[in-house]
């Protein structure tokens, strides 16, 4: 039976047949996290204009500006900017639901910052996507 631990030898990805770098290969943590904080800055930035920065609108105008990216451009601002997209596991279109319980998901934290070792939130193991680089 083969080792499927992650070790010096393999890749975020690799046991799901991605390559190891360039198009279509995991996204790495440091792109990630500046696009997460494009994303909330851009909905930081909508909140004061429009609420003078309420939290919970704040996080409203996180969660649309997530679900409305993913299913028109299968990205958010952040991800699109640093050339990353979210798509099926398997392949084809994401469809509605995955955008909206990945938002979900990404807007409780929890889920987001459990990673598997292919580097997958479990927000997006959930929905059966992966976010890989454009």
């Amino acid at each position: 039976m083969p080792n499927t631990a992650f070790t010096p030898s393999t890749w975020p990805g690799k046991r799901l047949g991605l390559p190891e770098s360039g198009p279509r290969s995991i996204a790495r943590p440091g792109r990630r996290f500046v696009a997460i904080a494009i994303d909330w800055a851009s909905a930081v930035l909508i909140s004061v204009i429009l609420f003078n920065y309420d939290p919970l609108a704040t996080l409203a105008i996180f969660a649309v500006l997530q679900s409305v990216f993913l299913l028109t451009a299968n990205g958010s601002i952040g991800h699109l900017a640093l050339g990353m997209r979210v798509v099926p596991l398997a392949g084809g279109y994401l469809g509605i639901w995955r955008p909206l319980v990945r938002t979900v998901l990404l807007c409780l934290v929890i889920p987001a910052v459990i990673w598997d070792l292919d580097q997958r939130g479990m927000h997006d193991r959930a929905v059966g996507a992966i976010l890989v680089r454009r």
